[in-house]
């Protein structure tokens, strides 16, 4: 799946509607620029139950430390466990294998709040500047 056909959040996160509902949640390619080489991700608890802005992941690199937000309020589902052997995973494959968690969103039609790419795209920094 193309990076034009996730939903974002305002902090960085990008989410993925698999067909049975749940969710995929990762750190956008800005966010991981940003971070430059990840060392460390610390992934939630299977079954944890958390509300929208909830702080559920951190993702750290030799810069600093990062939290992951939960795009919607739900259950997570699962974890990236290969993240734990291979965080840099991440960077090599933000939208792909570097993924951090899934989670059944409570209420699906809160996904109608998240960002389209090209509105994610227009609110990042000018990369001029």
């Amino acid at each position: 799946m193309a990076a034009e056909d996730l939903l974002y959040t305002k902090a960085h996160c990008w989410v993925r509607q698999e067909e049975d509902g749940d969710i995929v949640v990762g750190i956008t390619d800005f966010a991981q620029e940003q971070m430059t080489e990840l060392t460390f991700v610390e992934l939630p608890d299977v079954g944890e139950t958390v509300e929208e802005g909830d702080e559920v992941a951190v993702v750290e690199s030799v810069k600093a430390a990062n939290d992951v937000y939960a795009p919607v309020a739900g259950t997570i589902t699962a974890v990236n466990e290969d993240l734990q052997e291979e965080p840099e995973l991440v960077n090599q494959d933000p939208f792909g294998r570097g993924w951090i968690f899934k989670m059944t969103p409570d209420n699906p039609t809160d996904l109608d709040n998240l960002l389209d790419f090209d509105t994610y795209e227009s609110a990042l920094p000018d990369e001029e500047e």
